[in-house]
């Protein structure tokens, strides 16, 4: 960056910073501008853009390392070991993903999501899809439940039809959800439209295996709550001739991954040189389908602000995107902790779920706190009556019980408080506020197209 073109960047961002400040939201200079430099920095790099943290033992892309904080390494470390499959016949590189690769700006990331990328050496595609099978029906029956985790469901495979699961309507096409009695008996029952009967057998799903996903509650007892982890899991199969296929027929970029573990870098440089040349304008067209849909027919704007980061920050966007970045480095970011509390709390209240409801009042007690101490003003009296009224529902609510309709009703009105509040701050950003707007017109046409 010249000096002129970081003088005008110096006035852009001040001019920002004014606006924001006069409509209550506060932005760092100092802070703002040393990301900007560094990701002008990054730019100028010619290299595949991957670095290691010898400090930490971890790597990923530099753009991403930016935002990552190695304050809770110890923590995702230890949730690591229950998500990653590993075994004989695979090799495993295991990143973190989400919120939780961007704690230096997210001080309180919502689930502890990991990513995995597990290559399988086998002869042909049919062993590595068995191995793959094999690997992870082992880890999930060897990881059900301990002291501070329970298994919840797996993704494997696609269902070949419409019909219902376990009375559940499910779709063509859509992931197979296995429950841990399933993954036991290896088989799943889907039943038709006609009322015919089809057998769904783990190692038949597995040779078509789409979207390979794990996901489990964990307790931490160093925070005094619930969290879901979940490990999104990028199969590969590596043929004798050294060549690196994805099972799932698309092999996943690492724009928003920090790697836990330095001995991993030849296994992920061997798999990530196969990735698409055009992998970084696919994973922003990804991305910008994510934020489209939490800005419409999922309606979360925290959600949607978290991947508008990315968007920005991927597509030359930066101002943007350091907006976006100190939006979410204030105190009220603490409200994204209610996601994770509503998470929770959507498992916890699943007919059969052994997951203490305890746990989940004990976790709502403590985030009414965390809101008290974060927030002033209106917005942290309507949200605190609202956390209240919710955690007074879950005095009837019973371990294991189906969710009741006052829980409900008390879950949606948080919701809609936590949107109004974060679209309230995103749309002072005149840019941002009409990337919006076209998101949102760009949908309602293609709903009436």
């Amino acid at each position: 960056m010249t000096t002129t073109d970081a003088d005008d960047q110096t006035q852009a961002l001040r001019k920002i910073i004014e606006s924001a400040k006069r409509l209550g939201v506060e932005m760092d200079e100092a802070e703002s501008l040393q990301w900007l430099s560094a990701i002008a920095a990054e730019k100028a790099q010619d290299d595949d853009g991957i670095v290691v943290d010898t400090a930490s033992g971890t790597f990923g892309y530099r753009a991403t390392m930016l935002d990552f904080s190695p304050k809770d390494l110890a923590r995702f470390r230890r949730i690591g070991a229950i998500v990653e499959v590993t075994g004989e016949g695979g090799e495993s590189a295991l990143a973190l993903s989400g919120s939780a690769a961007q704690s230096k700006i997210q001080s309180f990331p919502g689930d502890a999501d990991f990513f995995q990328r597990l290559n399988v050496q086998a002869a042909t595609r049919e062993d590595a899809c068995a191995i793959m099978a094999r690997l992870m029906r082992d880890h999930v029956l060897s990881h059900v439940r301990g002291d501070t985790y329970q298994f919840l469901e797996a993704k494997l495979g696609s269902y070949p039809v419409d019909g219902t699961v376990r009375g559940s309507a499910v779709k063509k096409g859509g992931p197979v959800t296995w429950k841990i009695d399933e993954i036991e008996a290896q088989t799943q029952t889907l039943e038709t439209a006609d009322g015919s009967r089809i057998e769904l057998g783990w190692g038949e799903m597995a040779l078509e295996p789409g979207w390979c996903k794990l996901d489990w509650v964990v307790s931490d007892p160093s925070r005094a709550g619930l969290s879901n982890a979940s490990n999104v899991i990028d199969v590969t199969w590596e043929g004798p001739d050294g060549e690196i296929v994805p099972l799932d027929g698309y092999l996943d970029a690492y724009f928003q991954e920090v790697y836990l573990d330095a001995d991993a870098v030849p296994t992920f440089a061997k798999v990530a040189k196969f990735v698409s040349d055009d992998a970084l304008d696919e994973y922003v067209e990804a991305l910008e389908g994510e934020v489209r849909k939490y800005l419409t027919h999922h309606l979360n704007y925290g959600k949607a602000a978290k991947r508008m980061y990315n968007v920005f920050r991927l597509s030359g966007r930066h101002l943007d995107a350091a907006f976006v970045r100190e939006l979410f480095d204030e105190p009220a970011t603490i409200l994204y902790q209610v996601w994770s509390l509503i998470g929770t709390l959507d498992n916890a209240t699943q007919e059969g779920s052994s997951i203490p409801i305890e746990d989940v009042q004990q976790q709502a007690d403590a985030l009414v706190l965390e809101v008290v101490e974060a927030l002033d003003g209106d917005a942290e009296a309507e949200l605190v009556k609202s956390l209240l009224e919710l955690r007074q529902t879950l005095e009837t609510q019973k371990s294991g019980e189906k969710r009741t309709t006052e829980v409900e009703a008390a879950k949606t009105q948080v919701v809609n408080l936590i949107n109004t509040f974060y679209r309230e701050r995103l749309v002072v950003m005149p840019s941002i506020k009409d990337y919006i707007e076209r998101m949102q017109a760009a949908d309602a046409e293609g709903a009436h197209a």
